[in-house]
């Protein structure tokens, strides 16, 4: 008997690119994600001959060594993201859509590959992605109102924040149960206007969150980037994502990096380029241990308390 696997980042990105192919083709299927920056998660996948695997916005470089066992053991693979990939395995039973853009996502990859089927999904995962004109421009092409667009934006926003926290009981809701939750709805706007109570959790969990982040003042701040602490607490490291979003919307022409104090005394980073110089976050990043992401967008999961000096002086350089 085969099985079917579902691997997907547990973020905005990656539940809608899973929302719109599993409306389009219904599968019962294992679910298999976690916490935004759990991304090596094709080791939780014991494939046998013939076993599919849809695995959707994490990095091919960070699963390169159980991709390769998974399609030893006869498993057939589709591979959709948007992170750097290296060198992608060419296979008989790999299938790979994988574009590094900066104006793109996995849900707009998803979009793509199935012609639109589900378009509302995609562009709440490009918003959750804060790939504004991206989804702006997929919502143009629903004829949606303003006030319905800015709901999608929302919920996208909203999504994106749940996924962040050192492991799942720093969640609202963990990404699985999210996923089955918003399953239900073809159509995101009907799940929102259902008077659901549990867009309201992520809503009023995301706004006190911020409001606390908000608060905070810049550790270092120069006309080209900015670094901030958070605290470690399960707020912080809720909010850590969206609160560089939401930066990086206010300052458009200056770098980010938000940074969450760990148990172990170091941090978790989490790296905006600007938006109007979308490029090096990655490379920023995987200059240490734990980096990675794409060009916008990237983080390191540990920093080393003794590296924080070199990490500002590497952000700075790097968009100066």
């Amino acid at each position: 008997m085969t099985t079917q696997y579902d691997v997907f980042n547990g973020d905005a990105d990656g539940i809608c690119a899973l929302l719109q192919l599993r409306h389009q083709e219904p599968k019962d299927s294992v679910l298999i994600t976690g916490v935004k920056r759990d991304i090596d998660l094709l080791k939780q996948v014991d494939a046998k001959a013939g076993d599919q695997i849809t695995t959707l916005d994490v990095s091919l470089d960070k699963n390169r060594t159980d991709l390769e066992r998974v399609l030893e053991a006869g498993a057939e693979v589709l591979y959709i993201d948007h992170h750097f990939p290296g060198d992608i395995p060419q296979h008989d039973n790999l299938k790979t859509i994988i574009n590094e853009a900066s104006d793109t996502c996995t849900s707009i990859l998803m979009n793509t590959y199935l012609k639109g089927a589900f378009c509302a999904w995609a562009v709440v995962g490009a918003f959750g992605d804060n790939l504004k004109k991206s989804a702006g421009a997929l919502a143009n092409s629903l004829d949606l109102s303003e006030d319905d667009v800015s709901l999608l934006e929302n919920l996208g926003i909203y999504i994106n924040y749940n996924g962040y926290g050192s492991d799942l009981s720093d969640l609202h809701f963990e990404p699985a149960k999210l996923f089955k939750t918003l399953s239900q709805y073809k159509n995101p706007l009907d799940f929102i206007k259902d008077g659901n109570a549990d867009f309201k959790k992520l809503e009023t969990g995301y706004q006190t969150d911020m409001n606390l982040a908000q608060s905070s003042q810049p550790e270092v701040s120069t006309d080209n980037s900015a670094v901030f602490i958070l605290p470690n607490e399960k707020w912080a490291r809720r909010v850590s994502g969206v609160f560089g979003n939401d930066l990086a919307n206010q300052f458009p022409d200056r770098a980010h990096a938000v940074l969450t104090e760990k148990e172990n005394g170091n941090y978790l980073v989490s790296v905006r380029a600007p938006l109007n110089n979308k490029t090096g976050a990655v490379d920023l990043c995987r200059q240490f241990a734990t980096g990675g992401g794409r060009a916008a967008a990237a983080g390191i999961n540990d920093l080393p308390a003794a590296e924080f000096q070199t990490f500002v002086d590497k952000l700075e350089l790097a968009y100066s």
